[in-house]
């Protein structure tokens, strides 16, 4: 594997591609990237067979997915959801599992590439677990990296295995990466569509509405990585995972306002070059390559016609309408186990403000609150295994389900 400043540079040289049928194992089968992930399968049923796919609660949309790709194992999460599970597979060859060791073992299904989909901190443990049985993974999971960074990475090169990425800004950053060395990098850019909010008054973000942080103009995704991206947390959690996936100092990544969410990043070279991950904005697009890497897969993408589209424009992020990149920002800079205090304290507020508990705004106001606390009580020191950092994960939701319960009772909603 090629190591760039003691991490894995995700670039790391192509091996032949696995013999054809392709196995693959789908963590996250029923959130947006896996039906997109789904799609591709089923136009290729030659090139790739199912292994497992893995969901949290949806039974029908989890028994649809396993139907439609004749997976061999199906495991849901909620173990109270079995039953309905199986009954929903039967006189299929599928089997079932319910539970979180289910989920684990799904990962460990035999398989030349585990796609990670899962949302939030809930991914962690299974594809660590995927990792550490030698598979390669495609992670469409932020948190996996921005929670336990350092030793999933370390894991990663001890078991001599890619971490390819599935986030369009990470595998657009990796192709365009070339396989140069990472000591040769100035800048590396992520894009950001700007959200439904990239022309509000600071006064009017604070009073959005669910229905219009849900509001994506370019991508349609998951109800937490939307609001996430309303607010542009999204951006501070792709910084962190940068970081940790390219090997790439803080200092060195920038984020730009690029509407059209045509470029998604950028890489810039000590010569003065720079190149760029170009694409019409559909997950299809990096999660064939991911799919397919070495190789090439054919996809039924929209294809890029610049002009047609004409105009493309660029902006510089506005730290004082949106908080959350600039904390996300300084969390990146400050490290430890500031990021897995950022990512769980985050997703509460998510949740909380999904359950109109909170307002847009009380999000990246909460999640300053509980890194606050975090510095002052240790709690953010730098986790040195995936279990340390999964029990701060847990201290961090408990404490922040408390404070905001304890505003609620009070009638102090967090504004």
């Amino acid at each position: 594997m090629a190591l760039a400043n003691g991490q894995i540079h995700a670039h790391a040289p192509a091996q032949p591609r696995a013999p054809v049928p392709r196995r693959i194992v789908l963590l996250g089968a029923t959130g947006s990237i896996g039906r997109s992930t789904v799609d591709l399968l089923e136009r290729d049923p030659e090139g790739f067979s199912v292994s497992a796919v893995a969901g949290g609660r949806d039974v029908e949309a989890l028994a649809r997915v396993a139907r439609a790709v004749k997976a061999e194992f199906a495991a849901i999460r909620d173990e109270s959801a079995y039953a309905a599970l199986k009954e929903a597979l039967a006189g299929t060859n599928t089997q079932v599992a319910a539970g979180r060791e289910a989920v684990i073992e799904a990962a460990l299904r035999d398989a030349d590439l585990v796609v990670s989909a899962i949302v939030g901190a809930a991914g962690v443990e299974p594809t660590y677990a995927a990792l550490a049985a030698g598979r390669d993974v495609a992670l469409a999971n932020k948190e996996c990296l921005v929670c336990a960074g350092v030793p999933f990475m370390r894991m990663a090169a001890e078991m001599g295995v890619r971490l390819l990425p599935m986030d369009s800004e990470h595998n657009a950053i990796f192709q365009a990466l070339g396989g140069e060395d990472a000591s040769r990098i100035e800048r590396m850019i992520v894009t950001a569509s700007g959200g439904p909010f990239r022309t509000w008054s600071k006064e009017r973000i604070s009073e959005a509405s669910v229905e219009e942080a849900l509001n994506h103009p370019n991508w349609a995704m998951g109800p937490k990585i939307t609001v996430d991206s309303a607010g542009m947390m999204n951006k501070g959690l792709e910084l962190i995972e940068a970081h940790h996936l390219f090997g790439i100092p803080a200092e060195k990544l920038e984020v730009v306002v690029h509407p059209q969410s045509i470029i998604h990043g950028l890489v810039a070279f000590s010569d003065g070059s720079v190149t760029a991950g170009i694409a019409v904005p559909d997950m299809r697009t990096p999660i064939a390559h991911c799919l397919g890497y070495p190789d090439r897969l054919t996809t039924p993408t929209p294809r890029l016609d610049l002009a047609k589209i004409a105009t493309l424009t660029f902006e510089a992020p506005d730290f004082d309408r949106f908080p959350a990149l600039r904390l996300a920002l300084d969390v990146l800079r400050a490290g430890g186990g500031l990021p897995t205090v950022l990512n769980a304290a985050n997703e509460i507020a998510v949740e909380a403000f999904l359950d109109r508990r909170i307002s847009f705004d009380g999000i990246a106001r909460h999640v300053a609150e509980a890194c606050e606390a975090a510095l002052r009580d240790g709690t953010a020191n730098a986790p040195a295994t995936v279990e340390d950092a999964l029990a701060v994960d847990h201290i961090v939701r408990e404490r922040s389900r408390s404070a905001l319960a304890g505003r609620a009772a009070s009638g102090m909603l967090l504004q």
